[in-house]
C-alpha cells in the first residue's frame, strides 16, 4: 500500500522560503507523477504544481510558476517543493498525491486522478 507522507509547512512572512518534502513508501515509482495541491479554507482543493518520475518534467500553475520548484530524488522516493516569495494567498494545506499511470499529462491537474494522497501540511504566510 503507498503511503505519502507530507513534511516542511510551518509559518513564514511575505517574501520568504519554504520547502515542503513528500516522503512515499510502500511502492517504488517508475512511471506516472506526484503531483501537490492545496486547500485553503472554504476553497476548493487546487493543483498547484506536478513532476514525472520518470524524466522529472514538471507543470505549474500559473499562479505559482516562476516562484515554485519541483524537484525529485528517486532513489529517496521523494518529492520536494521548493516555495520562494511566498505571498499571503498561497496560505493553505498543501498535499501531495501520486498517480501511476502513464496518461497523467492530459488529467495533470485533476485531483480526482490522484489516487494516493498525504495527509497535508500547513502553510502560513502572514503579511
Amino acid at each position: 500500500q503507498v503511503q505519502l507522507a507530507e513534511s516542511g509547512g510551518g509559518l513564514v512572512q511575505t517574501g520568504g522560503s519554504l520547502r515542503l518534502s513528500c516522503a512515499v513508501s510502500g511502492r517504488t515509482f517508475t512511471s506516472g507523477a506526484m503531483g501537490w495541491f492545496r486547500q485553503a479554507p472554504n476553497k476548493e482543493r487546487e493543483f498547484v504544481a506536478c513532476i514525472s518520475w520518470s524524466y522529472g518534467t514538471t507543470y505549474y500553475a500559473e499562479s505559482v510558476r516562476g516562484r515554485f520548484a519541483l524537484s525529485r530524488h528517486n532513489a529517496k522516493n521523494t518529492v520536494y517543493l521548493q516555495m520562494n516569495n511566498l505571498r499571503p494567498e498561497d496560505t493553505a494545506v498543501y498535499y501531495c498525491a501520486s498517480r501511476p499511470d502513464r496518461t497523467w499529462v492530459e488529467t495533470r491537474t485533476m485531483s480526482t486522478r490522484y489516487n494516493s494522497w498525504g495527509q497535508g501540511t500547513q502553510v502560513t504566510v502572514s503579511s
